[in-house]
């Protein structure tokens, strides 16, 4: 008799379905696992066996092969213990071969038979759900897989209560959802003296999704004005929630099976590698580019990031997603992301101060700053100046006006956002393309009479002309404007890149 378990392999963010097989039969006693297992899954069988032995069992003296169809699909990661573990015990007559039909398994399993956590719990949930099925998995990540709706869901904390449950003992209680707590958390905008110009560009990024490059001496400040953001981004839609979530539990970040309710803030060293910006690697993970999936992407020190790391992150920017291409396979991850940068204006930092500059500047700093290519540049909406913060700037009292509410006005902006592109694929301002802005964000007369003398003065792109009226749409919706004006256009140009200069 061969047993059969349904559990999933993971494809980035696709679930699989991975059927189970175990054949006890005559033969020189062994454990065999085939069908393209990794490491880890080749590891199940010792921690099956111990397992075993902490409730009482003990494998039998024969031959025990178990296949994991389709045999041609990598399988990778220790979620597949639990499905072997249960795959054996229905072969050897310890429950019944059907007690797990319509079921998919996940869990690994600790030497004394407790379930340990496992990545991609909610996504083996959600195809469940699909497929209408239900899941079993440990009972720290019940309330992890409840969020994909009418899924019958078994979570146990150990094996023994799962075979228990399984045989009408003890009936293990149904989880329920769990949110994280929505925390708040970075410096308020009160606390950062002066900057009012680039505390404006933080409101504009926050309010239309845009990304900023923040240029400025050491210690002006560009750091802290990029920790604010996140107190001033408006609350994950549920929607939203359950993507952000759905990458979290891929990368095994979900805590206590908890949903992800603040957007993501990610701020990886310089020294990072190409595959951990943008995923990668022998199996293919989710990149720093991923894990902030609707939330800011914050790179300090911009141009000490490697030239091809940096190159890497061109096409998430435009198109929202990244494809990790492997001779196994190919897989995509979403990477709708707010790219924060920060940077000095030249090695020493100090470009423009007469008394600390360095005397190869202005060459230094052109040298420094094309490290940068411009096609990355060029995706980066708003470019701004954080100069030293003066000794009469910190002596002034405090700002008045507090994260909360600048927030108010983002919520605002983005909620007319909203409205408007209800329909579309766009969510916000940075998103929209050009049919898009061509139906939303033409501007007046004199606002295309100032745009065009600009994209011939500044020598635009196609994808610079965009992005002013993308800032300028955004500009108008923080104002409360139905249509794009003068004003806007000009507030919108003033934030484009300009060559260095001493």
């Amino acid at each position: 008799m061969v047993a059969h378990v349904g559990t999933v392999a993971f494809l980035g963010l696709e679930a699989r379905r991975v059927d189970v097989q175990v054949q006890i039969s005559s033969g020189p006693a062994g454990f065999f696992t085939v069908g393209l297992p990794d490491k880890a899954v080749k590891e199940s069988r010792e921690r099956v066996q111990a397992t075993l032995d902490a409730i009482g069992l003990a494998l039998p003296p024969r031959r025990i092969v178990v296949n994991l169809s389709p045999a041609d699909l990598p399988k990778e990661g220790s979620h597949y213990d639990l499905p072997i573990a249960l795959g054996v015990l229905a072969a050897m007559g310890i429950i019944a071969s059907d007690a797990l039909d319509g079921f998919l398994v996940v869990g690994e399993l600790g030497l004394d038979g407790r379930l340990a956590t496992v990545p991609g719990v909610l996504l083996a949930a959600l195809h469940a759900a699909e497929n209408e099925m239900g899941l079993v998995c440990p009972a720290s990540q019940g309330g992890e897989a409840a969020w994909a709706g009418d899924v019958d869901v078994i979570a146990a904390p150990d094996l023994l209560a799962l075979l228990n449950h399984l045989k009408g003992t003890q009936l293990l209680s149904p989880p329920e959802r769990s949110l994280a707590e929505l925390v708040r958390t970075g410096p308020d905008m009160a606390e950062i003296k002066g900057q009012e110009t680039a505390k404006r560009a933080i409101e504009i990024a926050a309010a239309g999704g845009h990304n900023l490059l923040m240029s400025g001496p050491p210690g002006s400040g560009k750091s802290l004005l990029a920790a604010a953001l996140p107190g001033i981004l408006p609350e994950l839609t549920p929607a939203e929630a359950l993507e952000v979530s759905m990458v979290a539990s891929m990368a095994g970040e979900l805590e206590g099976g908890r949903l992800v309710r603040t957007r993501p803030f990610r701020s990886p060293h310089h020294s990072a590698s190409m595959p951990a910006l943008v995923g990668g690697g022998m199996k293919a993970r989710p990149g720093e580019v991923s894990l902030a999936h609707l939330g800011v992407l914050f790179l300090d020190e911009l141009p000490e990031f490697q030239r091809g790391a940096l190159d890497s992150l061109r096409q998430p920017l435009e198109t929202g997603t990244v494809m990790v291409a492997r001779a196994a396979a190919h897989v995509s991850y979403p990477a709708r992301v707010q790219l924060i940068a920060a940077m000095n204006p030249c090695r020493c930092g100090h470009l423009g101060d007469p008394a600390q500059a360095c005397s190869r500047a202005p060459k230094c700093a052109a040298d420094y700053q094309s490290r940068i290519s411009g096609p990355l540049l060029d995706r980066i909406d708003l470019h701004v100046d954080v100069p030293a913060v003066s000794a009469a700037d910190l002596s002034l009292p405090p700002p008045a006006e507090t994260s909360a509410d600048v927030a108010a006005r983002v919520k605002a902006a983005r909620a007319v956002q909203t409205a408007r592109y209800a329909g579309h694929a766009a969510r916000t301002n940075a998103e929209a393309d050009g049919k898009l802005l061509a139906a939303t964000a033409t501007p007046d007369q004199a606002g295309a009479k100032l745009l065009a003398q600009a994209a011939e003065s500044l020598r635009l792109s196609a994808r610079g002309y965009h992005r002013v009226l993308r800032v300028a749409r955004t500009l108008a919706d923080l104002a409360g404007s139905d249509g794009v004006t003068r004003i806007h256009i000009a507030e919108a140009l003033s934030y484009r890149r300009r060559a260095p200069s001493n």
